[in-house]
């Protein structure tokens, strides 16, 4: 990423300033202004997260907001209520309240002598969230959005279950929210009296995050609220959806492509959960601050820059990928659709026999597996974040996992195959047990033996109708599922073999069922269907992006730098594999105002390879904040276990002042299994 020095227009900060609700509570903001706007206002852009504007991503806030102030925009960063130095507390994820108070801010800025009246909402993860929920309120200045890594059902993509299995990320996620709301507002914002008084609010009705999303196992109005596809047609400005397909959050791009009804258009490259200038592995990126400037200047300043004279979506058609964690840079080329879904898109169809993918259906052969619980080790983070040089989060050769399934091989292939989209299996299989899940790897097979996971699912059998009324299995009962992976746009090059691998489990990424279950997968009937798309001239073609540029950043100092450690171990005496990894932020001081941060965070898990209930996980956060002689210290802790009824959560946080211990929480609950 390439710092710009020098912006078109001169501009001015406001470092901070309060934007009153209505409820006497006031909400942090930090802008950036053209120097003249007050005198020729101008349009806004807002960013409205709980990600600390003063001090954990202010670096990053600082890469963005001015480039677009220096580009003719008013840039707006806003602590949701509760969090950085924003007054009143932050109780859960995208409440009512949130969005009641995006409401306001966004008629405050409006208002602003600065302002023009039309404003654009922009935000990665928890902002791409607000942005299209906000959206949906149809506040009348809001104009644009763009989401980044964001999605459209909470329950079905988000960091908590993924095909009615719970994902180890809701601890993960857990652990970061529950310290994030922990964390104090600045003396130097609040005032040194006052800002005691707000911590220790904020701590005395701190939730325990995990406690309130687990007792949620099915898809209720908890996870209804706050999902856009509950309603699609609620959002009725122009909508850019950006993901990356070594995020997580990616099938909302194609989901929400095919169902708004506004104009909009769709970008998936390589990279991790970060804005694409932010260079999160693999590459290439490209100048995302320069393609969302064309797309502010079509909606909220009337310029026919021809953005929306381009295909409605682009991708990254990677291919040959090496699986290695650290990948920095995948092979591939740019493509584009016009429309989404491809009217003209073509299935390949392929049928499972016993050990291959063949052409034609075969005999009914009934082929069973029950997965050791350690399958998934291979499949590095579930939504990597990927960091620059410290990534080191993505899948490795997937071998190691595919003597734990059930794997079905082409021959190797003749030609080059591609294919856009989301791959579906449908399986005649039967288990013997009540709850079971499998997972489900699209994997390419070098020549040498390297296997590369391409896509994945998962599926709680107990929804296969659903995720509103799941409905145990019947022992041996032989049932047909369809299951869609995730999107994914992939050559597989001739001499390569694809891979289906069918397993009972995905360790760590999903929580084991209550019990083991054995698998009979019955291949007469069961098929893999993949959207093949044939290469096009017209991909070479495509408009060139950017380099990626920002603005420079105030300077900081680094006291420590950042780290990440990942490993596996596996004891061969016990039986028991044990996954930790280890994330330091770095420790850093912002010069401007002297104040010192520093967050690291260790999860680990643990599991037997045959006793659902031996499985563990654990986290932890340390949190360093102070300026001068004032010096804070957080510790967060939460370990899980569970057995055939029920999860146990143990939760505890601990804060220091200067050395000395002032406060310490603990939750203990049970919460019942819900046939997960």
């Amino acid at each position: 990423m390439r710092p710009v020095s020098s912006l078109p227009v001169k501009i001015r900060q406001i470092e901070h300033c309060w934007i009153p609700m209505s409820d006497g509570v006031r909400l942090a903001a930090r802008i950036w202004l053209p120097e003249d706007a007050e005198a020729r206002p101008v349009p806004a852009i807002l960013e409205y997260i709980p990600y600390r504007k003063r001090d954990a991503i202010s670096e990053r806030d600082e890469t963005i907001h001015p480039y677009f102030a220096g580009h003719g925009y008013a840039a707006v960063r806003i602590d949701i209520r509760g969090s950085g130095d924003s007054e009143g507390l932050l109780l859960g994820e995208y409440l009512k309240q949130d969005h009641d108070d995006a409401l306001e801010a966004l008629a405050w800025i409006a208002a602003q002598p600065w302002c023009d009246g039309k404003i654009g909402m922009m935000g990665l993860s928890w902002g791409g969230f607000e942005a299209l929920q906000v959206a949906a309120r149809r506040p009348p200045a809001l104009k644009a959005v763009i989401s980044v890594g964001s999605v459209d059902d909470r329950y079905a993509d988000d960091m908590h279950f993924k095909g009615g299995c719970l994902l180890n990320d809701n601890m993960y996620w857990h652990s970061l929210f529950f310290s994030l709301l922990s964390r104090p507002p600045d003396p130097m914002i609040v005032g040194q009296q006052r800002w005691r008084e707000m911590w220790f609010d904020r701590l005395e009705n701190l939730i325990n995050p995990i406690q309130e999303w687990l007792p949620h196992q099915r898809r209720d109005d908890f996870w209804r609220h706050g999902s856009v596809c509950e309603n699609y047609g609620a959002i009725q400005c122009p909508v850019y959806l950006v993901g990356g397909w070594a995020d997580s959050y990616i099938n909302s791009v194609p989901s929400l492509l095919a169902r708004l009804q506004v104009p909009r258009k769709g970008l998936i490259g390589p990279w991790g959960h970060q804005y694409p200038q932010d260079m999160a592995p693999p590459g290439p990126w490209f100048g995302f601050l320069q393609e969302a400037l064309r797309w502010w200047d079509h909606w909220l300043r009337g310029i026919d820059t021809g953005i929306m004279n381009e295909p409605m979506y682009r991708a990254w058609m990677a291919e040959a990928m090496p699986p290695d964690p650290g990948l920095p840079e995948t092979r591939g080329r740019w493509i584009a659709e016009p429309l989404w879904p491809r009217p003209d898109g073509h299935v390949r169809t392929w049928h499972l026999a016993p050990g291959r993918l063949a052409d034609r259906p075969g005999d009914d052969a009934a082929l069973t597996l029950s997965s050791p619980l350690d399958i998934g080790t291979a499949s590095g983070c579930l939504c990597p974040y990927g960091l620059g040089s410290i990534g080191h989060e993505l899948q490795t050769d997937q071998r190691v996992d595919d003597g734990k399934s059930l794997c079905f091989d082409t021959p190797p292939l003749g030609e080059r195959v591609e294919f856009f989209g989301a791959p579906v299996v449908e399986l005649d299989l039967s288990v013997d047990r009540p709850v079971a899940q499998i997972s489900v790897r699209l994997n390419d097979v070098a020549p040498d033996g390297t296997s590369t996971r391409v896509t994945f699912g998962l599926l709680n059998l107990t929804h296969r109708d659903g995720h509103t009324d799941p409905r145990p299995m019947e022992s041996g009962r032989r049932t047909r599922i369809r299951l869609a992976l995730d999107n994914m746009a992939y050559a597989f090059l001739p001499g390569h073999r694809m891979r289906l691998a069918v397993a009972t489990g995905y360790w760590p990424v999903a929580w084991p069922t209550p019990e083991k279950a054995m698998l009979t997968l019955h291949t007469g009937e069961s098929t893999l269907e993949v959207p093949v798309r044939k290469p096009r001239p017209e991909d070479a073609g495509l408009r060139p992006f950017e380099e990626p540029e920002s603005s420079e950043p105030e300077a900081r100092t680094m006291l420590v730098d950042a780290s990440r450690a990942r490993s596996v171990h596996h004891d061969v005496v016990t039986g028991i594999t044990t996954l930790e990894a280890h994330k330091h932020r770095g420790w850093f001081r912002i010069e401007s105002h002297g104040l010192e941060m520093s967050s690291e965070g260790t999860e680990r898990y643990s599991v037997h390879r045959s006793d659902t209930s031996s499985a563990t996980g654990e986290t932890e956060q340390l949190v360093l904040i102070g300026r001068g002689d004032w010096r804070l210290r957080l510790e967060t802790r939460t370990l899980m276990t569970s057995d055939k009824e029920a999860f146990h959560i143990h939760s505890e946080i601990e804060a220091f002042e200067d050395g000395e211990k002032s406060f310490t929480r603990s939750w203990d609950a049970s919460v019942p299994r819900d046939l997960v």
